[in-house]
């Protein structure tokens, strides 16, 4: 929490500056431009709009006050859900959200959120920046007039809170679990039945036993939310989303009628917030596991390997699907699917071997 708070106050600090700077400069001032930014999260909800609000004061500051961004939360101007078709017709000038909300625009979009059993944070980073992800992110964006950059991202989440003891594959027949987007999509050809609800609406669901469990984001949000007063199962890994990743998208024309001095303080604003999101919630979440554990007795399990199996074999039937539309999407579903081999091949030795190393049981600290 200081930290958060020093932060804001040095990108506070940095704004008055800049607002004072333009004040004594007229010419500055003539140039001065504001842009709206809508999101789909509530202001200042953690993590996610506070990501957004971060962001503005970042491009605001690095600006020099020449682009001022305002935010909107959910709800404030439009409702959330709207916002993709507001900046694709220029009503507003950007939106802050996950891509796998357009899906209904096209199932591509999904491959740049997060997919069942797909990238992780940083692979999703290296797709992105290194193996071309950009450029077709650009082009499926372009058909809509969008013009979309990496913003965010919250890491590994959680499989989620189960009133009940998953033991093998039976137990997901019949079982109400909200989870939205190709993860429900999975849970259904498994037995389940996914139900799709509001942030808001899921505590009063599982309260009432509406619903059996539920995903959220992971032990920060979880914590905030209270699911831990209702469920006490609460299993790993997040099959559904490895490392989702958020989403700045601009209006194409605003875009391209930029200089491109302010297109790289946006962009560079942009890939700041990417690191430092991904930060937050790896800090946030690692206190936040903690206190579930420790203080509330939250039972953490992990999914057995037949389920886990079961699950990822139905997670590439799904990701199929959903490139297997227009030549574009074909496209791009190659793309991600030979970075995922990338990093597979790679995290062997990598990553996954240092994480494996270690866990062993040795002595490194009293």
């Amino acid at each position: 929490m200081k930290r958060r708070q020093l932060l804001k106050a040095a990108l506070g600090g940095a704004v008055t500056a800049a607002a004072a700077g333009s004040g004594a400069a007229p010419a500055l001032a003539q140039g001065r431009r504001e842009l709206s930014m809508v999101t789909t999260w509530p202001r200042n909800f953690p993590g996610l709009g506070t990501s957004a609000e971060r962001l503005a004061r970042r491009i605001t500051a690095a600006s020099d006050g020449t682009l001022e961004v305002r935010v909107f939360g959910a709800g404030e101007r439009l409702a959330p859900f709207d916002s993709f078709a507001a900046v694709s017709r220029g009503e507003v000038d950007m939106y802050h959200a996950h891509e796998h909300y357009w899906v209904g625009q096209s199932p591509a979009f999904a491959f740049f959120a997060a997919v069942p059993f797909g990238l992780t944070a940083t692979e999703m980073n290296a797709w992105i920046y290194w193996h071309g992800g950009q450029a077709l992110w650009d082009e499926l964006g372009a058909g809509h007039n969008i013009k979309p950059l990496l913003a965010g991202n919250t890491g590994a989440q959680m499989g989620g809170w189960f009133g009940r003891e998953i033991a093998g594959l039976e137990d997901l027949n019949g079982l109400r679990f909200r989870i939205p987007g190709l993860g429900g999509e999975v849970l259904r050809r498994l037995g389940a039945k996914a139900v799709n609800l509001p942030g808001g609406e899921i505590f009063p669901a599982l309260q009432s036993g509406k619903i059996d469990g539920t995903e959220w984001l992971g032990p920060w949000n979880d914590l905030a939310f209270g699911f831990h007063r209702v469920v006490r199962n609460y299993y790993y890994p997040g099959f559904h989303e490895p490392g989702t990743a958020l989403a700045l998208g601009l209006n194409k024309k605003l875009w391209d009628g930029l200089g491109e001095s302010q297109r790289q303080i946006i962009s560079h604003a942009c890939a700041a917030e990417n690191a430092i999101t991904l930060a937050e919630f790896d800090t946030m979440n690692a206190a936040a596991l903690e206190i579930l554990t420790y203080r509330h007795g939250v039972q953490l399990r992990r999914l057995p390997n037949e389920v886990l199996r079961a699950m990822g074999r139905t997670s590439g039937e799904v990701v199929a699907e959903f490139g297997a539309g227009d030549p574009l999407s074909k496209r791009i579903y190659r793309s991600f699917i030979k970075a995922r081999k990338a990093a597979i091949g790679w995290s062997k030795y990598g990553q996954r071997s240092f994480n494996e190393a270690r866990a062993l049981r040795f002595k490194y600290s009293d």
